[in-house]
C-alpha cells in the first residue's frame, strides 16, 4: 500500500515538474509584464502552479491546459493589484527581465547592432507597459507569447471581435507613443 502511494506521489511530482518546466517562463513573462516587478511575478507563478496542483484535474488537451494556466496567472495578477498591500507599494520595473534572451541572429551580428536592437526592444516593452491593462494583455499575448486572436479570446474570456479591436487600438496607441518618443523634429 505504501509503495503504491509513493509511486503515485512521485508520478504527480514528475507531472507537475514537467508543467513547471514547460510553462514557467511564459507565465513569468505574463505576470512580470502585468505587475512590473520580479518578486510579484514569481509569487503569482508559484501560486498558479499551486492552484494547478490543488485542482489536479485532467484537461481536454494541452492548449486548454495552457489557456487555464494563463487565465489563473492573469487572475492572480488582478487579485494582487486589488490588494491593499500592493496599492501602497511603489512600482519597480526592469525591462531587462523580459528582453534578456539572445537569439542566434543577434549572436551572428555585431555588438553595436545587438545593443541597438536590445534598446529598441526595451523601448517597445516600456511602451507596452504604459498601455491600459486591456490593451497590454492582448498585445503581450499576441506578440510576446505568439498566441492567435482566437486563443487570446478564449484565455481572456472575450469575443474574438473584441480582442481584434483591442489589438488594433493597442497598436495605434503604441505607434503614437513610440512616434512621439522618437520624433525629434
Amino acid at each position: 500500500m505504501d509503495t503504491i502511494m509513493i509511486q503515485d506521489t512521485t508520478r504527480i511530482q514528475g507531472k507537475l515538474q514537467e508543467k513547471i518546466d514547460s510553462y514557467s517562463d511564459m507565465l513569468f513573462k505574463i505576470a512580470y509584464a502585468r505587475m512590473g516587478n520580479r518578486a510579484d511575478a514569481e509569487d503569482i507563478v508559484q501560486e498558479t502552479f499551486y492552484q494547478y496542483f490543488k485542482a489536479s484535474r485532467e484537461f481536454e488537451d494541452e492548449e486548454y491546459e495552457k489557456a487555464w494556466l494563463i487565465r489563473v496567472t492573469l487572475n492572480g495578477c488582478s487579485k494582487m493589484w486589488r490588494s491593499s498591500f500592493h496599492r501602497r507599494r511603489s512600482e519597480v520595473s526592469d525591462p531587462e527581465q523580459i528582453c534578456a534572451g539572445e537569439d542566434q541572429e543577434t549572436k551572428e551580428r555585431g555588438p553595436e547592432e545587438a545593443f541597438l536592437d536590445k534598446e529598441k526592444a526595451k523601448a517597445v516593452l516600456e511602451a507596452v507597459w504604459k498601455l491600459p491593462a486591456t490593451y497590454r494583455d492582448v498585445i503581450h499575448l499576441f506578440y510576446y507569447e505568439e498566441l492567435s486572436v482566437k486563443e487570446i479570446a478564449v484565455i481572456l474570456e472575450r469575443k474574438v471581435s473584441t480582442v481584434t479591436s483591442q489589438l488594433t487600438r493597442g497598436r495605434e496607441i503604441l505607434k503614437k507613443n513610440l512616434k512621439e518618443e522618437y520624433d525629434f523634429a
